[in-house]
């Protein structure tokens, strides 16, 4: 395996980190409770994953602010043009698991 100094691993997880970020945003039709069911994660985490990294290097970033990073968007705007009420049986999976 190549190796790969701490600068250029950081750059190849940052573009990955982009890319997923862009393909989330470009899939509006998946919903959040539905990657939470099957990955365990879903765009609040990785909101919230980015606002905690930018709180521990001291910078103070919102809820709302970290949000709209990872959406796109404002979120409630994205709620609105995107979230669909989920199933009782998919709200039940939810329910049933340590998230």
């Amino acid at each position: 395996m190549t190796e790969l100094s701490d600068e250029k691993k950081r750059d190849f997880e940052a573009a990955a980190f982009r890319r997923l970020v862009e393909h989330l945003r470009e899939r509006g039709d998946v919903q959040n409770i539905d990657l939470m069911n099957l990955a365990g994660f879903c765009r609040n985490c990785l909101s919230n994953w980015y606002r905690e990294a930018a709180n521990a290097e001291g910078v103070d970033l919102s809820k709302d602010q970290s949000r709209e990073i990872v959406y796109g968007m404002p979120y409630a705007q994205w709620q609105a043009l995107n979230q669909t009420e989920a199933s009782d049986a998919t709200k039940a999976e939810f329910e049933a698991k340590d998230h």
